[in-house]
């Protein structure tokens, strides 16, 4: 089976950037997805109760410095709103 590789006539042409960006983009949702999704799962494992709102604010982030704060806190707290700290 073929692969498709772009082959772009000019190094940083306009339609290059554009691949580039919904790729990276697309990359950087699926990491901080993942990033959310362990949050929870350390959370849950753990015994703590997630509520409906909680999930849904860790869910929504794509903050990949904030999800990696919250999944450190995530080995400690006691309840799931302790995630988010002082902000």
């Amino acid at each position: 089976m073929a692969v498709y590789t772009p082959n772009f006539p000019g190094f940083g042409s306009v339609m290059e950037e554009a691949w580039t960006k919904v790729h990276s983009d697309g990359e950087a949702k699926g990491e901080a997805r993942g990033e959310a999704k362990a949050v929870l799962r350390v959370l849950r494992t753990r015994g703590v109760e997630v509520s409906e709102s909680v999930e849904e604010r860790v869910m929504a982030c794509v903050d990949l410095e904030v999800l990696e704060t919250w999944l450190d806190r995530s080995l400690t707290v006691e309840n799931a709103e302790d995630l988010f700290g002082e902000e």
